[in-house]
This record gives C-alpha cells, structure tokens and sequence, in this order.
C-alpha cells in the first residue's frame, strides 16, 4: 500500500514534467515512468528481480538518450531496495548502478564533448560526483536498514530462546518441588500413620483386659494424628506460597531424633540410639535427610521387621563426613522387593532415601545383614570450613 502511494506519486510528477513540454514524443517517457511505477510497487516483493529491471531500464534510458525527468527519482529507491532487502549480488548492483549514474548522466546529458578545457572538465567530474552522491547515500541508508532489521531479528531470536529455557527451567523447579514434597508426604503419612494402626490394634486387644493400656493407646494415636496435621499443614502452606512458609513449624533435625525413637518405642518397636563424635550445627537439608532416613528406616522395620524384632540407630559426626546407620533383626528384605525400589516392594522408601541422599551428596549403602535383619548405612557429606 505504501510502496502504491510513493509509486502514484512518482507518476503524477512525470505527468506534470510530460505536460511541460518535453521535446520530441512524450511517449517513451511515459513508457519508462509506468515501468518505474510497476516496479516500485513490487520491489518488497521480489527485490532482486525489481533492481535487475530498474538497471535494464536505466540502461535503455541512457543508450535512447532520454533526458532524466520526476520519474528517475525511482532509481534512489531501488537502490535503496538492493541494499535493504536484495540480495548480495543485487546490493552490490545497485551500488555499481549508483556509483554509474552520475558520470553516465553527465557524460550523454550534460557534458560538451567538443571543448577539451581542463576547466571544464573539472566541472564534468564535480558534477558526476554530485550526482551520484544521492545514490551512495541511499544505498548506505538501505545497508543501514539490513543491519537494524537483522539486529532486531536477533534480539527476538534471543527473547524467545531465553523464554524457553526459563520456561523449561520453570518445568525443572516444579518437577523437583514435587518430588521433594512427594517424599515429605510419604516420609509423614508412612509414619504417621503406621504408628497410629500399630496403636490401634494393640488398643483393640487390650481394650478389654487392661483399659488403662488402651486409653494411653489411644492417646498416642491422637498425638500421632495432631502431629501428621501439624506436617501436612506446613507441606500445604510450601504448596501455597513460599511466604507463608514461616508460619508453620520448623523442619525436623537430628536433635528431635529422641523424640522420634521415643514415639517408635511407644508404638511397639525397642530402639537403641548412640552417638559419637561432636555434635554441632548442620546445613538444613542434612539434618532434614537424617532425620527423614531414620524415620522412613524404621518405618520399615515395624512394617516389616515382624514380631519381636528391635533396631538400633547410630550416629557418628566425624571431621569430614556424618554417618548414620539402621540396623534390626527381623525379618529383613528379599532381593526381589529391593530392586523392586523399597523395604516393601510396594512404597518408595529407598527409592526416596536415595533421592534424598543425592540432594546433598551423600552415598547410601541398604541390603539385608548376614544372619537376618536389615541395615542402612548412610554417609553425608560436611563441609569443613578453614
């Protein structure tokens, strides 16, 4: 639409220098201003094929010896076209074109052939100079636009790509937040909820014998299930908007171990515990994976460990590394149900403990004991400081 406007307008000052009174037949002038008019229209189109006319028509111009009128404005466009938007043999055209038109203009139009006055020749070179000034300045503009336009398509290149690793980052941070909650849900409700139906059987077969052995059953089973609340709210409240999440209670450390090997004891299993070493400060996630790997641990030996069995929980902060290690003797596990990913075959237990592992990592060594029972063996790296 535009390229049509300029066009029109080219053609109504050809007609305006037609009627002036050009000597000699107005058609050829006609002639070359419609085909200049064509042209302009179509030069975004096929931009090489609009300069290669352009020259051919400039070209015929000058060998029928017709004086440049309004309508040679077109050819500073079309070398504005090669170099903008041709390709590099047509930029290179235009630019030859350009650099053409002034001496040939001056040389077929303007220069007096018969006086060979160094003065006037002079003048002749000044004035090819001038003339083809226009040329060089349009097709610098044009060369000028190629280079912002390729500029501009780079930058949007680089906005799309950086949006798409950011989007696929996104996709990496969500995928890991879920399998980070994943693994909390299933440390909380695994053990949580064992404890409460061990509880809870146990309260069934001593109900009627010895009331007061169920009633502190059931008192557990409330504390356990007060206790999942509290974990699934703070779980939630990560879920909701990180913000929020120091209005729910810490995460667990190896300094509520006790507590935690009191709440298995009540439920049924014995439990030793030691420790050697000297205690100190962990990183968070170190103390949340110790934690969780003792719970998810002995977790398993209730469930599975059968009647009578007992566990023993050791914790050694050494200088460079905190080992921790699980063992009972019940029953242990078959090799099928561990490369089947947990104790049970069924859960996610080791499957989760080693996943937490490498988060911070660590090695993890599980598989059953010589003469029964299982044992986990799990080494965390600390960072020493200088």
């Amino acid at each position: 639409m535009v390229d049509g406007g300029w066009a029109l307008l080219v053609l109504c000052f050809a007609a305006l220098s037609t009627i002036g009174g050009s000597e000699g037949s107005p058609l050829p002038f006609a002639a070359v201003s419609l085909a200049l008019g064509g042209l302009m229209v179509v030069r975004r189109r096929w931009p090489d094929a609009a300069v290669a006319a352009a020259l051919v028509i400039g070209i015929v111009q000058v060998l029928a010896k017709l004086p440049p009128d309004a309508s040679s404005i077109a050819y500073l466009v079309f070398v504005y076209t090669g170099a903008a938007f041709g390709s590099a043999w047509a930029s290179r055209v235009a630019l030859a074109g350009g650099l053409l038109a002034g001496p040939l203009t001056v040389h077929v139009f303007l220069s007096d052939n018969t006086s060979p006055d160094h003065r006037k020749l002079i003048w002749v070179i000044f004035q090819s100079v001038l003339l083809s000034t226009p040329f060089i300045l349009c097709w610098a503009w044009g060369r000028l636009t190629r280079v912002r336009r390729a500029y501009l398509v780079e930058l949007e290149d680089r906005a799309a790509r950086l949006e798409r690793e950011r989007d696929a980052q996104a996709k990496v941070a969500v995928a890991a937040e879920r399998a980070r909650i994943a693994r909390e849900l299933h440390d909380v409700v695994a053990h949580n909820v064992s404890v409460m139906i061990v509880q809870a059987d146990g309260a069934a077969y001593v109900l009627d014998n010895s009331p007061q052995q169920a009633k502190e059953a059931l008192g557990t089973i409330a504390s356990t299930g007060r206790q999942a609340l509290v974990e699934m709210r703070r779980l939630l409240g990560v879920l909701r908007t990180a913000d929020a999440t120091g209005e729910y209670v810490p995460q667990p450390s190896v300094e509520e171990l006790p507590d935690l090997l009191e709440q298995v004891r009540t439920a049924g299993l014995p439990v030793e515990f030691s420790s050697t070493g000297e205690p100190r400060e962990l990183p968070r996630g170190v103390e949340l994976t110790v934690y969780r790997i003792v719970q998810e641990a002995l977790t398993n030996v209730r469930k599975h460990g059968g009647p009578g069995a007992s566990a023993r929980v050791a914790v050694d902060f050494g200088d460079r590394d905190l080992n921790v290690l699980i063992e009972d003797d019940g029953r242990g596990a078959t090799d099928e149900k561990l490369a089947q990913g947990g104790a049970d075959g069924l859960g996610h237990g080791l499957i989760g403990m080693r996943e937490r592992i490498g988060m911070v990592s660590g090695s993890l060594d599980a598989g059953p004991r010589p003469g029964g029972g299982f044992r986990i063996r799990a080494v965390l790296p600390l960072k020493t400081g200088k």
